[in-house]
């Protein structure tokens, strides 16, 4: 029963896509090396970057308008924002159309921003159609996530993981071994945000939690709503900092910068202490991965 209840969210989800679809406008369509990659455009402006040919959506962004994150579940990862109020280095796995790391451009305009994404052609179409800006302080990276965070470089205050999808998991950037790099790649205050969908339809979702769980010495998980993504952060210290603390720096953050959407309110309702949770899934580990990086998984980023 809950494999024909999985895959009829899928289907759900798909129809839903397709029919929103078809009342907008293509305004690029082409394989990558990793993927099919196409941009669409409704009546508003919106733009709507997708993967492969089901329709789905991976990013949504109203270019010119960096503030304004459409989809939910991009608005949650703000959270990573109550628990580093003034990041000076940031670190995005995962471009898509670029919502995430422009709303960080705008909020925090003095921290160094670095975005990895394995697909050109996606870094590609974040310039060309969404209003994706390099500059002296926002830097897309070309590569591996794994690989740019192995690699020798200085440490980020907050770092987030958007490389997963609902059923089309990069491997590798998910096994504890990974997380326990991105951890030693944190400052000691810093932050690991990551964009993880619940079961279903992700069938691993119980150990992605429980791998997230052995990684770090604090696991919050935020619930997105209306939606079946969960966004979990992650800490290196064991002190607990309280969600009335976490929605205090949201709002005051919302005050000071302008932020059109209820990001306090989206703390407060969505938060849950998750380090002390029953585990309920095994440890991802690098040796359950028949190719220890598989590189040509593309990224899911939204």
């Amino acid at each position: 029963m809950l494999r024909v209840a999985q895959r009829l969210v899928l289907v759900g989800l798909v129809v839903l896509a397709c029919s929103a679809f078809a009342s907008r406008k293509v305004l690029y369509s082409k394989a990558s090396p990793y993927t099919l990659v196409s941009v669409t455009e409704d009546d508003e402006g919106r733009r709507y970057l997708g993967f492969d040919a089901s329709g789905a959506l991976q990013s949504v962004v109203w270019p010119g308008k960096p503030l304004d994150l459409v989809l939910p579940y991009t608005q949650v990862s703000m959270a990573g924002l109550a628990y580093v109020p003034e990041p000076k280095r940031i670190l995005i796995i995962g471009l898509g159309g670029g919502a995430m790391p422009m709303f960080l451009r705008k909020v925090v305009p003095r921290a160094h921003i670095d975005v990895v994404d394995i697909d050109p052609d996606v870094v590609k179409v974040a310039k060309d159609y969404f209003g994706f800006k390099e500059d002296a302080r926002l830097k897309a990276h070309v590569g591996d996530g794994r690989a740019f965070v192995e690699a020798k470089r200085p440490a980020y205050d907050l770092i987030f993981l958007d490389a997963y999808g609902p059923d089309s998991i990069p491997e590798h950037l998910a096994t504890a071994e990974f997380l326990t790099s991105v951890r030693a790649k944190l400052t000691p205050r810093g932050a690991v945000v990551g964009n993880v969908w619940a079961f279903p339809p992700n069938s691993r979702y119980d150990a992605m939690v429980h791998t997230w769980q052995v990684s770090f010495k604090q696991l919050s998980e935020f619930i997105v709503p209306q939606s079946s993504n969960r966004i979990l952060v992650g800490v290196g210290y064991e002190e607990r900092v309280a969600v009335k603390t976490l929605e205090a720096r949201a709002e005051k953050l919302e005050r000071a910068k302008g932020v059109p959407f209820d990001l306090s309110g989206l703390v407060d309702r969505g938060y849950t202490d998750a380090t002390e949770r029953k585990p309920r899934g095994r440890v991802l580990k690098d040796a359950d991965i028949p190719k220890p990086a598989s590189a040509t998984t593309p990224s899911q980023a939204r």
